[in-house]
């Protein structure tokens, strides 16, 4: 997996691609690692998130539970308007159990300051 990105404080992690039982398994390790630091700040960017299904789901309220235990905060930025993350949210009616964050200058500045992060899985799905 590629780097994740940090600057101040938060580390901002793009997820790009299907986010399904297969990258589930490639991307559950490394949200663990990062949720397991005591007062965590993370940006998940799902902006490129072409399709999620329950296990991804699952996933992002597993990585937001642990975060919160660990007094630290997990947000969700592009899970708005039309993309795939915000109709699963809206259908299942968890948009409100997610603090959702406009992909703004804020989320750019950090990719600026940190530079790309990402990987591809072996089958050209790119999950974080």
């Amino acid at each position: 997996m590629g780097p994740s990105r940090s600057a101040s404080g938060t580390t901002l992690l793009e997820i790009r691609g299907e986010l399904d039982i297969l990258a589930v398994s490639v991307l559950s390790d490394r949200l663990d690692d990062i949720t397991g630091a005591q007062g965590v700040d993370l940006v998940l960017d799902v902006r490129a998130v072409t399709f999620i299904d329950c296990a991804g789901l699952s996933l992002l309220s597993r990585a937001r539970q642990r975060a919160r235990q660990r007094g630290g905060r997990l947000r969700l930025a592009g899970a708005t308007g039309d993309g795939s993350v915000a109709r699963l949210l809206r259908m299942t009616g968890l948009t409100g159990s997610f603090e959702l964050v406009p992909h703004d200058g804020a989320m750019d500045a950090v990719a600026e300051a940190t530079g790309p992060a990402g990987v591809t899985d072996g089958a050209g799905s790119a999950v974080a």
